[in-house]
């Protein structure tokens, strides 16, 4: 989880600036919608990370700021609906973890700014249209996990050069995952 933190930092920065400027013109509260494939025990790194860097920038949960989180405790199809549920209470931007939750995002709306964190290659799998021109209402930040699981492969056949079988476990409904496998295979 310590991995994902920067990248929470950097969305964060991407999040809170449009927001910052704003906050000082009127009092309002704000209304994130955080949407996550996995658990909410798993999160507690990035959910205190976000916490903590809110508060930086000035803003109070509960009075300038509501953080509406969803955890689909790793059954991605409950996304789809709890995507629905934070369009349907106007939040003012969605934060996703996981590429399948910027899939449910990108599906609710096209309107509100969605800030991604975690989807291995945005570009190959759809979410954007290229990193330099994401087109559209989602940005954010990435981590081409094709490529490092490619990188493991060769690791592990320096490592144990007599090795002649790698177990790769991952959803094979993430797309990421189906990428990051291919790769891997690719290379072993």
């Amino acid at each position: 989880m310590l991995t994902q933190v920067p990248a929470l930092l950097i969305a964060l920065v991407m999040l809170a600036t449009p927001l910052a400027a704003e906050a000082h013109q009127a009092e309002r509260t704000y209304r994130i919608g955080w949407l996550a494939v996995g658990s909410q025990a798993a999160a507690i790194d990035t959910r205190t990370a976000l916490g903590d860097a809110l508060r930086q920038l000035g803003y109070q949960e509960g009075q300038t700021l509501v953080i509406e989180e969803r955890f689909a405790e790793g059954s991605a199809d409950r996304l789809r609906s709890f995507a629905a549920e934070l369009v349907a209470l106007k939040v003012d931007v969605l934060l996703t973890q996981g590429t399948p939750a910027a899939f449910a995002a990108k599906r609710a709306t096209t309107s509100i700014p969605i800030v991604m964190m975690g989807p291995g290659d945005p570009v190959a799998v759809g979410l954007v249209n290229s990193l330099a021109r994401p087109g559209g209402n989602v940005t954010g930040v990435s981590a081409n996990y094709r490529e490092i699981a490619a990188k493991c492969v060769e690791l592990l056949r320096e490592a144990v050069p007599r090795m002649s079988r790698i177990a790769f476990l991952g959803n094979a409904a993430n797309p990421t995952n189906r990428a990051s496998f291919a790769n891997a295979q690719a290379t072993a």
